[in-house]
């Protein structure tokens, strides 16, 4: 797959030179590990990655770097023996094996006063090509100058790139070499790709969950107001219903007042055919509890409740009260619920369920 450049950057800098310069975050932490130690004495590393061209511009990817070891002082100058550079690049080839020397990097406790401290003599004869590149790295101020080499000089950068990218190698080397490098030994390295895609589905995560709540927060207030709405509706209705309850009291109170049951003797006279005897006639005498059961058995026409009810004792009829319903009422006085249609039949009720408070129900 054809090289890109990379898209998960921040810009350090002007970056408008060439060539462009982008250093890995690993690289990067790295680098900045070193300078603790470099506070005493100068620290030395080597620089791993590949130079080439991307849509016609020169790019130096430094996706590695090793530690120099044997970095000494010789009075103002720094001094790093040739040989120490042949054993890095036995040991490049063990820990970044498809990547190549792209130059180097010194950390030290002050800025050079002079480009003749052996800096321009170590980077010509060690990487002797156009756009390697050197990384000046102040330990104290912690203040850094990136150069690259052109025509056998080296010019000094306006700025660069930090990228993010998986980087197994150097992670690896970091781990391998952390001890040596001072990191704490029980540290982890951990991979920042993977950081930060966990980063962002955290960041997804906690939208989601936000919107939610919104979601459920406004969901609950609507439902405060359905339920104030139908609390509301309820108590106006209850009003309602106990406005119709104290008018069936009020009409059963008024049905339930004896009348008076005597006729004229005129009328009675009347109702008698001529030439028979009149008998004095008592319309107020009762007929037999057995006459009325007789003529609803048989399917008769039912008399007036309201007329049987007068003349019956207390013990032959029940009040209706608040709860009752011909079921519990037959429950009530037969132990189950098998005379319901007696009732019924004796009442003249159509509708079992409209019975209402002090109505006088006749007994079975």
């Amino acid at each position: 797959m054809e090289r890109q450049f990379p898209k998960n950057v921040r810009q350090i800098g002007n970056v408008g030179d060439e060539p462009k310069i982008y250093v890995e975050d690993y690289v990067d932490i790295y680098l900045n590990q070193l300078q603790q130690q470099a506070e005493e004495t100068p620290v030395g590393v080597i620089l791993i990655g590949e130079i080439l061209k991307l849509e016609g511009q020169d790019v130096v990817c430094i996706s590695g770097a090793m530690g120099i070891r044997d970095v000494r002082m010789n009075g103002t100058e720094i001094v790093i023996e040739k040989e120490t550079f042949k054993g890095l690049d036995e040991e490049r080839k063990k820990y970044f094996p498809s990547s190549e020397s792209v130059g180097w990097c010194l950390i030290e406790n002050g800025h050079p006063s002079r480009q003749d401290r052996e800096i321009k003599r170590i980077h010509h004869r060690n990487f002797a090509r156009d756009n390697t590149v050197f990384i000046w790295k102040d330990a104290l101020d912690q203040e850094e100058t990136f150069y690259s080499y052109r025509n056998g000089d080296l010019v000094q950068m306006d700025g660069h790139y930090i990228y993010y990218e998986k980087n197994p190698d150097m992670q690896n080397y970091m781990i391998m070499t952390r001890k040596q490098n001072g990191v704490i030994p029980c540290e982890v390295v951990e991979d920042r790709a993977a950081k930060d895609f966990r980063s962002t589905v955290r960041a997804r995560i906690e939208e989601k969950e936000r919107q939610s709540s919104r979601l459920i927060y406004a969901t609950s207030a609507l439902l405060v107001v359905v339920v104030l709405a139908i609390g509301i509706s309820t108590v106006n209705n209850f009003d309602k219903m106990e406005a119709v309850q104290d008018s069936l009291e009020s009409l059963s109170q008024s049905v339930n007042q004896p009348e008076s049951t005597t006729k004229t003797v005129s009328e009675d006279q009347a109702a008698v055919p001529a030439g028979q005897p009149i008998e004095e006639t008592n319309t107020g005498e009762p007929e037999s509890v057995e006459k009325a059961e007789e003529t609803a058995e048989t399917g008769g026409t039912v008399p007036d409740p309201s007329t049987i009810q007068e003349q019956l004792g207390n013990e032959n009829y029940y009040v209706v009260q608040k709860g009752d319903t011909l079921d519990s009422i037959s429950v009530k006085l037969y132990g189950d619920t098998s005379h319901v249609k007696a009732i019924c039949k004796m009442n003249g009720l159509s509708d079992g369920n409209l019975i209402y408070i002090g109505q006088k129900l006749l007994l079975p």
